[in-house]
């Protein structure tokens, strides 16, 4: 019979009992600080990694065309997604929470450091560390927050709300320092900087171990020690055979990165749906159980249009801001990836007012499903506000006011904060109980789809229009967000007992 760590380290303390950061357990200062600094190297990177690639050889740069680099940039996101779900499985079958967030963080920072090294070769080999550490990472941090509280702990939502400021933090911040050293020295510097960021997060989180629920080195629902051999072999069998066939397949000429990306899009399209089948079909889902899928679908779909819109405020966003914006403010000049900053300090700024706002209204407050659709509206009209400062120039010269791209982060990061919050609290209230950790999976798995299709549509980028471009793409979001508000009635009706 599996127990979890609290059951079975005495010398822990009950985490009712423990109320040293702002009342809440001392271990959520020590996860929430390793999200700021995990997200300040993720972010801060992201925030130049499409800069560096459309930039040209001789400043430093990869020199691909812009939709190339927007296209390359989302398939590294749509790898980290679909690795997350992988990661979440070996932190409950082999490693345990605790040793999967460690490695996770440890590979993060040696991928940030081989992007430090000024070649080609050790950028792609940095980011595969990084997709690798960030699967391990992401998942599970989440996951040990929650083992700090008992489950009916009152202040587990205010916890909730004080980590997600921490990863806002992070997504402040990490721009920022990335992107002063990439404009002022050079792009490596500003990736040492994010491995820099991420050697500090691991040194406080190993300092603060003690304090964390599950830091044990067995995983909570472990293999028994045959299957664990067995999967162990499976795993390290795997990994060789699919390398050295993309090894073959890249030297025999086949394996491009436009094939890469392209390989990576169908993956994250068939994924979610044999999830979605297999819990369909599964006998271990009740009648009851499958009505509450349905609807759960929508959500699934909105989120990944949504998203679509968010990511790419670290891809196109940030290219349009490099060649058509303003870099200064009241005489202050700033490097393009700064405008990546706001978005993170408007969901700091945001989050706590939007909380306040739903506890305000209590019972009056907008069902879920018209919360993220209302999320998805948002993000549609960020991007349909770019085609005003966009059309009737034909002069290459012409740059928009800082402004104009401000205003479309606000739009993104409020409709970010409706749908997260309400999009994960929905997922773990309409998930089976039989599959109740591959359904949160499956939200990651929105995330991957929604890179997945974006490393597509943005090859588009710079061959149309920017009105074109921003204008359908726009357009097309706030569509199926009145969609969703549409089909709020039946959501309403099958998403019972959510609200």
């Amino acid at each position: 019979m599996s127990h979890t760590a609290l059951d079975t380290d005495p010398t822990q303390p009950p985490p009712g009992d423990d109320h040293a950061f702002f009342g809440q357990p001392r271990g959520l200062m020590t996860l929430s600080g390793l999200e700021v600094w995990e997200r300040f190297s993720f972010l801060g990177m992201q925030a130049i990694l499409v800069l560096y690639f459309a930039d040209t050889v001789a400043n430093g740069g990869m020199g691909m065309e812009p939709g190339t680099a927007a296209s390359v940039s989302a398939a590294y996101g749509t790898l980290v997604y679909l690795v997350s779900v992988a990661g979440g499985w070996l932190a409950d079958r082999i490693l345990g929470s605790y040793r999967a967030v460690l490695y996770g963080g440890v590979l993060i920072a040696c991928g940030h450091y081989a992007m430090a090294v000024p070649t080609a070769t050790m950028t792609w080999v940095g980011l595969g560390l990084i997709s690798a550490g960030t699967g391990l990472l992401k998942p599970n941090v989440a996951t040990m927050v929650g083992k700090l509280y008992r489950t009916d702990d009152e202040r587990r939502d205010a916890g909730f709300a004080l980590y997600y400021m921490g990863i806002n933090i992070g997504a402040f911040l990490g721009p920022l320092i990335t992107g002063w050293l990439g404009d002022h020295a050079s792009w490596h510097w500003g990736f040492s900087a994010a491995a820099f960021g991420m050697t500090l997060g691991l040194i406080q989180y190993v300092l603060g171990r003690r304090h964390l629920a599950g830091r044990k080195n067995t995983a909570e629902f472990a293999l028994a020690p045959a299957p664990l051999r067995r999967a162990v072999r499976l795993i390290a069998l795997g990994v060789v055979v699919v390398a050295a066939v993309a090894t073959a397949l890249a030297l025999a000429g086949w394996l491009t990165m436009d094939r890469f990306v392209d390989l990576l899009t169908v993956v994250s399209v068939i994924t979610p749906v044999v999830y979605f089948v297999v819990m369909f079909r599964s006998p271990r889902v009740t009648p009851e159980e499958r009505g509450r899928l349905r609807p759960y679908v929508v959500l699934f779909l909105a989120s990944v249009v949504f998203n679509f819109i968010l990511f790419q405020a670290y891809s196109t966003m940030m290219l349009l801001a490099s060649t058509n914006a303003r870099t200064e403010i009241f005489g202050f000049h700033f490097p393009a990836s700064w405008y990546a900053s706001a978005l993170g300090a408007f969901e700091v700024a945001l989050a706590p007012v939007v909380a306040a706002a739903w506890a305000r209204m209590g019972p009056r407050q907008p069902h879920a499903s018209n919360k993220i659709a209302l999320g998805v509206i948002l993000g549609g009209l960020s991007f349909l506000l770019m085609v005003l400062p966009t059309s009737g120039h034909a002069d290459d010269s012409y740059r928009m006011a800082a402004w104009w791209i401000v205003g479309s982060y606000l739009l993104l990061g409020l409709g970010d904060i409706l749908l997260e919050t309400s999009g994960m609290s929905a997922t773990t209230k309409l998930a089976p109980k039989a599959f109740a950790s591959q359904t949160m999976a499956l939200w990651f798995l929105s995330l991957a789809l929604a890179n997945g299709i974006q490393a597509q549509i943005v090859k588009l980028y710079g061959e149309v229009s920017n009105p074109a471009y921003f204008g359908v793409n726009g357009a097309i979001a706030v569509v199926a967000g009145v969609a969703v508000v549409v089909a709020a009635p039946w959501l309403k009706r099958t998403m019972h007992p959510v609200h």
